[in-house]
């Protein structure tokens, strides 16, 4: 090859390699030298190429784009990039499995994480949730454990339904989501074809201080599209990174996915006369109590130039808020807003905020008296003091007004038990949004995935489904082998009762 001196290999810092495919040794048969320093340079950071992969969420397809604004919301919330219509907001876009490792298959039937980075004036506004409307748990006291039931068994590390079935059944909270997880919806065709959720409720607040509970949905204007088992079961086999390949495929052939951005909002008033506890994560809102309002569009237009570099390192944080939104009393939220950023820290460093991707853009002020650590790559406030109050002219806080949402009761572990109010949604769903065809096929799904289940836990699993819809049960009691007499028993006993008398 010719020469190209303007193109040549170099070391990290910037020495010319002189050769790239040889290492220096004493004599043509070695041994190699220490002095290689090239060599070293290499294997050391070859070493350490990869860095800790998400507990959850670890493989997963990200790109670049922008939010519109299309509607006024300025009434119900201050937040910048939400006033004024048209107003346009760079944002960035992750889409991942959740249970499976890095080297695990699109086609997986999971959950899918729906993440969204608003780079806004005011800071980074992160969206951090899932293409699913709740969750399995709503304490998150509960969550390490959750993972753990989904994740390989540690003595062998295998999967294990008798784990997973396990959990879910000693926690019928989580049969909303559970229902949806073995329904057509679990199996998405790809990331594009699929809606996104806050799942949460969020509070926006106004210039006047008042306050409103809200929860978003991220609705596909491509079409929701899924796959049946058969069809995910072969896509596994055939391309296991089938959904990373169709967005990368999709940008570069300047196929832009899009999604509307609807929101649901309540007063506190409005709120405080539902049915159901709005705060949990496992409930959804319905559209009856709160209908849907669209205010804007996201638009997906650029890929990643490096994947390492902007979704491996992308890092989302349920905290990241911005003047006009805020946290709800959802107790897995608030637990969330501790674990993200504590997760990051150790995956990756304590300056992640420094990396591109997750740096804050078109901020005019951004100092903060975080210094030091590991990789630091910018320090904005240069030699100014790192402590407040200080008399130098260093940067202090920015007032700002905050909604004083009332909060009353005794310090204490409240046990939120199990109730009917935990079926009536999975049955609403089952009853009332499932087709004939797709009960058929969420009932086979289900049936399949408890192949393998000892029958303790299959019958406490069936009892739940029970407790649902008493045909539902019939169906998978029969699909697996069970006997319904003693489902149906045991479906007449308190929740503490059924645990005992299905205990080892």
């Amino acid at each position: 090859m010719a020469d190209n001196p303007k193109n040549y290999l170099s070391t990290a810092f910037g020495a010319p390699i002189i050769n790239d495919n040889i290492s220096q040794t004493a004599g043509k048969g070695g041994p190699i030298l220490l002095q290689d320093v090239v060599l070293l340079e290499k294997l050391a950071h070859f070493g350490r190429e990869r860095i800790p992969e998400r507990v959850v969420h670890a493989k997963g397809a990200g790109a670049f784009g922008s939010f519109k604004l299309t509607a006024d919301v300025s009434k119900w919330t201050c937040a910048d990039f939400l006033n004024g219509v048209g107003k346009e907001t760079e944002v960035f876009m992750r889409f991942s499995t959740v249970a499976g490792e890095r080297g695990y298959a699109d086609a997986d039937r999971d959950p899918r994480g729906f993440a969204t980075k608003f780079y806004t004036a005011e800071g980074n506004y992160d969206l951090v949730g899932n293409n699913t409307p709740i969750f399995f748990i709503r304490d998150p006291m509960k969550f390490p454990d959750f993972i753990h039931s989904q994740k390989r068994r540690p003595d062998n590390n295998l999967h294990d339904p008798n784990y997973k079935w396990d959990f879910w059944s000693l926690t019928p909270e989580a049969l909303h989501q559970v229902a949806i997880l073995f329904s057509d919806r679990g199996t998405p065709r790809n990331f594009r074809t699929m809606h996104g959720f806050g799942s949460h409720t969020y509070m926006w607040y106004n210039a006047k201080n008042e306050y409103f509970w809200v929860k978003y949905h991220i609705v596909t204007k491509q079409g929701i599209q899924n796959f049946h088992r058969e069809e995910a079961n072969e896509m596994f086999k055939k391309d296991p990174d089938h959904a990373t390949r169709d967005l990368y495929d999709a940008l570069a052939a300047r196929e832009y996915p899009s999604w509307e951005v609807k929101v649901q909002i309540l007063t506190p008033a409005e709120v405080a006369k539902l049915p159901y506890d709005p705060f949990d994560v496992t409930k959804v809102w319905y559209h009856s109590d709160a209908p849907l309002s669209t205010i804007g569009t996201i638009t997906l237009d650029k890929a990643p130039a490096n994947y390492f570099q902007d979704v491996e390192q992308s890092a989302f944080n349920p905290s990241n808020f911005v003047p006009g939104i805020g946290p709800s009393p959802d107790k897995l939220l608030q637990g969330r807003l501790f674990s993200y950023h504590d997760t990051h820290l150790h995956r990756l460093g304590a300056n992640y905020h420094q990396i591109p991707v997750n740096q804050p853009r078109g901020v005019k002020s951004n100092h903060t008296n975080e210094r030091d650590s590991y990789l630091v790559n910018d320090s904005p406030a240069g030699a100014a003091p790192n402590f407040w109050p200080n008399s130098f002219g260093g940067p202090g806080p920015k007032p700002l007004n905050y909604p004083e949402v009332p909060l009353s009761g005794n310090a204490a572990r409240y046990n939120v038990e199990v109730g009917p109010e935990d079926y009536e949604q999975p049955r609403a769903l089952y009853n009332r949004v499932m087709t004939q065809e797709e009960k058929d096929r969420f009932l086979d799904n289900v049936a399949d995935a408890m192949s393998g289940v000892i029958e303790r836990i299959r019958l406490r699993s069936i009892v739940m489904f029970w407790k649902m819809e008493p045909e539902a049960a019939k169906i998978l009691a029969k699909a697996t082998k069970t006997d319904i007499g003693k489902v149906e028993k045991l479906s007449k006993l308190s929740n503490a009762e059924l645990v005992a008398q299905t205990a080892r």
